[in-house]
């Protein structure tokens, strides 16, 4: 008999600035909804382990999507993107996922996003704290420390795919099991050229919570940011330093884990969310008791 991933696929057109975009959802579970933002240059893949979760998709309805330009969502028709080249910018992203989750009808969704969907669990919790009951940040920073280098390096004639795969492996924990280390590498390998460095705009250029970080206001918002041993773009030290900057925010140090922990160990990933979902549960079904 087939055995089939209990989750729901399917294509979602989403108008953003008059332009139309066909985005690739991945939905699984019911409950308190959880929107899931892949890391830069990748796609919802990331987050298979938990949409496959039976003992927590009983109680969250688990949402990803690849951003357009990602994995199976394709740029839009009308973007001579061939000619212009491809940018992420913070604005667009922070409304492309408060026009998502309207699109979806959803109230007050809880928002996990991991590097750059790390960042900008942040900047939402600081520009639209209203709209969500919880922000998780992993591997948040402050800001990135390099401007322009990184973006230069990604893209560039003697970079390839699989150069740019390999760096990624350096940000893997090497007690990660070598299978998913060696999958969530494998997804680096596949993006457009111009995508990972694209997306870096938003990571390196625009992300600055340096004079902002204080007015992120936890008493309208819940905040958790999780920082991992081996990540060296968003170090153990930088995440507890942005912790002691927000009021009332919470900062989990994963031990031994690395910048994917979600992909590279979804088992021991497992063992640092569990308990901030349950936190979240238990207040949401406080707040409707």
């Amino acid at each position: 008999m087939a055995k089939f991933a209990k989750m729901e696929c399917g294509y979602l057109y989403l108008t953003l600035d008059d332009t139309e975009y066909r985005i690739y959802l991945e939905q699984a579970g019911t409950g308190i909804p959880v929107l899931l933002q892949h890391t830069a240059g990748t796609d919802a893949r990331q987050w298979r382990h938990l949409l496959e979760d039976e003992e927590l998709t009983r109680y969250f309805r688990f949402i990803a999507w690849d951003l357009p330009y990602h994995g199976k969502s394709l740029p839009p028709l009308t973007h001579r993107y061939w000619e212009t080249g491809y940018k992420l910018k913070m604005d667009w992203f922070l409304r492309y996922v408060l026009e998502l989750s309207k699109a979806l009808e959803l109230d007050r969704p809880v928002f996990m996003g991991c590097s750059m969907g790390g960042l900008l669990a942040t900047d939402l919790a600081l520009y639209h704290p209203e709209h969500f009951r919880a922000a998780i940040a992993l591997e948040p920073l402050i800001k990135s420390p390099e401007p322009g280098t990184l973006t230069d390096w990604y893209w560039h004639p003697t970079t390839s795919n699989d150069t740019r795969a390999a760096l990624q492996h350096t940000q893997c924990s090497p007690s990660s099991p070598e299978v998913y280390r060696r999958e969530t590498i494998w997804m680096y390998s596949q993006g457009a050229p111009s995508v990972f460095p694209g997306d870096l705009h938003y990571y390196v250029e625009e992300h600055d919570l340096t004079d902002t970080a204080k007015d992120i206001d936890t008493a309208k918002i819940d905040l958790y940011l999780l920082n991992a041993d081996y990540d060296w773009s968003a170090t153990v030290e930088e995440g507890r330093q942005l912790a002691s900057m927000i009021p009332g925010s919470k900062w989990v140090h994963m031990r031994d884990m690395g910048h994917f922990p979600m992909a590279e160990n979804p088992a021991k990933f497992r063992e640092y969310i569990v308990p901030i979902l349950d936190e979240i549960r238990a207040k949401s079904a406080k707040r409707t008791g």
